[in-house]
C-alpha cells in the first residue's frame, strides 16, 4: 500500500487536548466502583455517537479458547452487570460451561476503558421475563425466529422464519421463548482506565476481598 492504514502516533497538540477531560485526580479518592462506572457511563451517553452502553464480552470454549464479541449492557446495580441473550447461543453454551467472564467498556470519545472480571450467573426468570417484554415486538419475533449461531444456509430462510413466526403470533402478545435469558456479571475486580499526554495513563484497580472494595492505583 502507498499510505500506511495505522493513524500516526498522538501529538503534542493532540495530547493537550485531552488533558483537561482527563485531569480530575478526584477519581483515587472515589471509594464505589460502581458509581464511578455510572458516573463515566452518563458521560459516555452525552458524547458517544452510539450505544455507549457497548461492551466487549469475553469468554472461553470448551477448548478453552477465547472468543469476544459485542453485546450491550442493559442493567448495573451493586449485584453486577446484566445483558442478555439467547442461551442456546455459542457465549450462552460458554457461559453456562464455564461461568466467568471479563467485560471492557471503551469509551473513544473519552478516551477512556472500564475493564470488569467476575463470575456469571443466570438472572431470574421474572428479570428475564420483564426486560422481554420492553423490547420491541419485532425484536420479540426475532429471538423466536433465530437459532443464534447455527448455519444459516441464506437470508431468505432468515426472512422467511421471521414471516412465519409474525403470522404464528398475530394478534397476540410474544412471550419469552425459554431458551432466551439474561445473565449478571458479578465482579471480582473493575479496572478504570482514562488516557493522559503521552502514554503515562491513569489506572485505577478495584478489588473485592472479604466482601469490601480495595482499591489500588497501577503503573500505566
Amino acid at each position: 500500500m502507498t499510505q500506511s492504514v495505522i493513524p500516526p502516533s498522538p501529538s503534542v497538540e493532540d495530547y493537550a487536548a485531552q488533558l483537561a477531560a482527563n485531569g480530575d485526580e478526584s477519581i483515587f479518592q472515589r471509594d464505589d466502583p460502581f458509581a464511578l462506572f455510572v458516573d463515566w457511563l452518563q458521560a459516555a451517553k452525552a458524547s458517544e455517537p452510539n450505544d455507549a452502553n457497548a461492551m466487549t464480552l469475553a469468554t472461553v470454549d470448551a477448548d478453552g479458547l477465547p472468543d469476544a464479541r459485542m453485546v450491550l449492557l442493559k442493567d448495573v446495580d451493586a449485584r453486577g452487570f446484566t445483558f442478555f441473550s439467547n442461551q442456546e447461543s455459542a457465549k450462552g453454551e460458554q457461559l453456562w460451561a464455564h461461568p466467568s467472564a471479563a467485560l471492557l467498556f471503551h469509551w473513544k470519545s473519552l478516551r477512556r476503558q472500564v475493564r470488569i472480571r467476575g463470575v456469571v450467573e443466570a438472572v431470574s426468570e421474572a428479570e428475564a421475563d420483564a426486560y422481554f417484554a420492553s423490547r420491541a415486538r419485532e425484536s420479540r419475533i426475532g429471538a423466536w425466529a433465530s437459532d443464534q449461531s447455527r448455519p444459516l444456509e441464506s437470508r431468505a430462510v432468515l426472512e422467511a422464519r421471521v414471516a412465519e413466526q409474525t403470522a404464528g403470533f398475530a394478534d397476540r402478545d410474544v412471550p419469552r421463548p425459554d431458551r432466551w435469558t439474561g445473565w449478571r456479571v458479578t465482579p471480582q475486580q473493575i479496572e478504570f482506565w482514562r488516557d493522559r499526554p503521552f502514554r503515562l495513563h491513569d489506572r485505577l484497580r478495584f478489588d473485592l476481598q472479604g466482601g469490601a472494595w480495595t482499591r489500588t492505583r497501577l503503573w500505566p
